[in-house]
């Protein structure tokens, strides 16, 4: 790791923005590309998770790692938009194959909101004297749900408008966080979680709001051959080529200090959501094709950025009592076992502080990077409280913690974003640190910083069972109870 040497108070913008030239070395080349120097810096985000109004202590984070880092590229590793906030919940999908007639919302939110505002539009309604003969007063309440009452075109109209809302409103969410990015004239690329579509846009859409930025090396993906390099010209790096497979997986080839050669590659892959069985998904098996074709066309190794941290990472912890001092329980398959770190496999500064939240099968992920000898590392996001790299079997894995503020995470001094500095002389093996808030911003302007992860009763069973544990008899009774409880209270505070 590297010694910390940056701070808030001593890095400065003015110089920056007075010169008027892009902060990142590869933006004036014209691609990702070695320093004269031999180095190149990588700067990545995790967890942003915030709503339409992102927290002024994530950008400002943002903005002062941006400055003290002056990275080549920045990576966004997924979860930028909190899919779940109220502000989405007119097109909010709990699971990519939920429905607005999907039963299995029982006693989760979506029932919970679709009863109580049936209720409320029942009482509005005798209020109004209409007996319920007049349909236009089922809408006479913003909160009022259009899409069990009115079927046909009409129901259609109205998803597309709620629909055109939530673009407008995750587009305004990216300009807030984007904006340090794009004003120091820094190319980023970005991957997707399993909070993002939630919002009801699903990663091609918002790959093409991402777009709509400068700087963004996101390619078009809809007619994607993964083995044919296409230009990104039309992100400001005239030079740089990019090899596509779907929204969030692609690769960006960084060449050497005179643009010759290929020294390193970088890969973001779309790690997946959730799986129907439960718990967190896995990369598609296109996504899994694709890291196994990037050695053959980049030509050298690879760096992995994705969200969901792989079943892998627990061989950097080391199993131990749950009385023991600063242990974690693990996460779902894991959970019946509490760890630390295992400090001879993980780096100094390394943390623990939640499970990791892999999904519950080993997909192969790890075998493909392990066996084609095209990959140096791979680095998640997804557990906000964690911040560790270590080796395992040859390939170095990290876990960043949260950037933002607008959800769960460490006190607000060690939310960070992560720095790579890469060596064009062993480009396999980075030096990282993290930029914590603490040492570059300062006190937060905010005083809203969640440190638990659940800090509000469950709205549904789903959101109860699936935090830590697989679900049982009582796991899933105590669940429906909590969400039975959080549905009353909810029509509580609406009568």
């Amino acid at each position: 790791m590297i010694e910390s040497r940056f701070s808030g108070r001593q890095a400065t913008t003015a110089v920056q923005h007075s010169e008027r030239v892009p902060v990142s070395i590869s933006a004036r080349l014209g691609r990702l590309q070695f320093h004269h120097s031999g180095k190149f810096r990588v700067l990545q985000l995790a967890d942003i998770q915030d709503g339409p109004t992102i927290s002024p202590d994530t950008v400002s984070l943002i903005a002062a790692a941006c400055d003290a880092a002056r990275p080549d590229l920045v990576v966004l590793s997924g979860n930028q938009i909190a899919g779940y906030d109220a502000a989405y919940s007119r097109t909010f999908r709990k699971r990519r194959w939920s429905t607005a007639w999907d039963g299995v919302y029982a006693a989760g939110r979506s029932v919970s909101a679709w009863v109580g505002n049936a209720l409320q539009g029942v009482s509005q309604q005798q209020r109004n004297g209409d007996g319920g003969q007049n349909p236009g007063n089922a809408f006479a309440d913003d909160n009022v749900s259009n899409s069990a009452t009115i079927p046909g075109n009409f129901e259609d109209d109205v998803h597309k408008r709620d629909l055109a809302r939530t673009r407008d409103m995750v587009h305004h969410s990216m300009q807030q966080f984007l904006a340090p990015i794009v004003d120091r004239g820094i190319p980023f690329a970005v991957t997707y979680g399993n909070h993002d579509f939630q919002c009801g846009l699903d990663t091609a859409q918002m790959d093409a709001l991402y777009r709509e930025f400068p700087g963004c090396l996101n390619p078009e993906s809809t007619i994607a051959q993964p083995e044919h390099p296409r230009s990104l010209a039309g992100a400001g790096l005239p030079d740089q080529i990019a090899y596509a497979c779907e929204p969030g997986t692609f690769a960006l080839p960084v060449s050497d200090d005179n643009g010759r050669s290929n020294v390193m590659g970088i890969v973001l892959l779309n790690s997946g959501d959730y799986a129907r069985e439960g718990g967190y998904g896995n990369p598609s098996a296109e996504g899994l094709g694709f890291l196994r074709q990037v050695p053959r066309s980049v030509g050298t190794k690879s760096i992995v950025f994705q969200h969901i941290p792989l079943p892998q990472f627990y061989s950097l912890l080391k199993p131990v009592a749950s009385t023991t001092a600063y242990a974690v329980q693990g996460y779902r398959s894991y959970d019946r076992q509490c760890y630390v770190l295992d400090a001879a496999k993980t780096l100094p500064g390394s943390y623990l502080g939640e499970g990791i939240s892999c999904a519950d099968t080993d997909c192969g992920e790890f075998d493909i990077l392990k066996s084609s000898h095209g990959y140096s590392a791979v680095f998640a996001g997804h557990d906000h409280r964690n911040g560790f790299v270590g080796k395992y079997e040859g390939i170095m894995l990290g876990a960043t913690p949260t950037c933002g503020f607008g959800s769960y995470g460490p006190v607000p001094r060690k939310r960070a974003a992560r720095m790579f500095e890469f060596d064009i002389r062993h480009p396999d093996n980075p030096r990282t640190q993290l930029l914590e808030f603490g040492d570059l911003v300062g006190k937060p302007r905010s005083h809203r910083a969640y440190t638990f992860a659940m800090s509000y009763i469950p709205s549904s069973t789903g959101d109860a069972v699936n935090l830590l544990r697989k679900p049982g008899f009582l796991a899933g009774s105590a669940a429906t109870l909590a969400a039975v409880f959080a549905s009353l209270r909810k029509f509580g505070h609406r009568s």
